[in-house]
């Protein structure tokens, strides 16, 4: 029998993605402040959010592996939060208009009692072409849930606001990011179906 695995995360996508492995596992979303620390990179905070949401996760379930993730979207070194609300929203477009936006994706899998077993931080960057108001006020009408980093879903490969894209597989890096955690898991003496 496999050992418990546990995605330390709310995240509906996250699960899917997870789900798609077809590996058994459960939710249990931390609950931690995700307020960025004085002077923290985005790089920092990512990997700080990923490792505190597996670390506080991995209390309650000591045999489990956790797997703990996070994404920051960064844009003209501003890190942007999720909106919340439409008209946040189109001012984050607004502001991704033209520029490239850098996407970091952090994983975490701690095992029993906060063991930290791996670690790995994927950066992503998408270049957004020149956006009209129409463009924005239709994408953030029609696609999007405002709880996105951004509001943006990367994995979209139809969505022509993106010009260019530099990663290993444009279409899918969160599902690059969970197969990653599934080597991982593997490597750290997982036995999994």
């Amino acid at each position: 029998m496999p050992p418990d695995l546990v995605l330390a995360s709310a995240s509906r996508y996250r699960r899917e993605l997870l789900e798609r492995l077809r590996v058994p596992f459960q939710v249990d979303a931390a609950d931690i402040d995700e307020s960025p620390l004085a002077a923290e990179t985005p790089l920092e905070l990512v990997s700080r959010l990923a490792r505190e949401k597996a670390s506080h996760v991995a209390i309650r379930h000591p045999t489990a592996y956790v797997i703990g993730a996070d994404q920051i979207a960064v844009c003209r070194d501003e890190i942007l939060g999720k909106p919340g609300n439409p008209a946040r929203n189109i001012a984050q477009l607004q502001r991704a208009s033209g520029q490239a936006l850098r996407f970091y994706t952090a994983t975490c899998l701690v095992r029993s009692k906060g063991e930290l077993c791996e670690e790995h931080v994927d950066e992503t960057t998408v270049q957004f072409r020149d956006l009209s108001e129409l463009e924005i006020s239709r994408y953030v009408e029609l696609r999007a849930p405002l709880r996105l980093r951004g509001r943006l879903q990367v994995r979209r490969t139809r969505n022509h606001s993106f010009r260019a894209y530099r990663l290993p597989r444009p279409d899918r890096p969160d599902r690059a990011t969970t197969h990653l955690a599934l080597w991982r898991l593997r490597r750290a003496g997982a036995r999994l179906p």
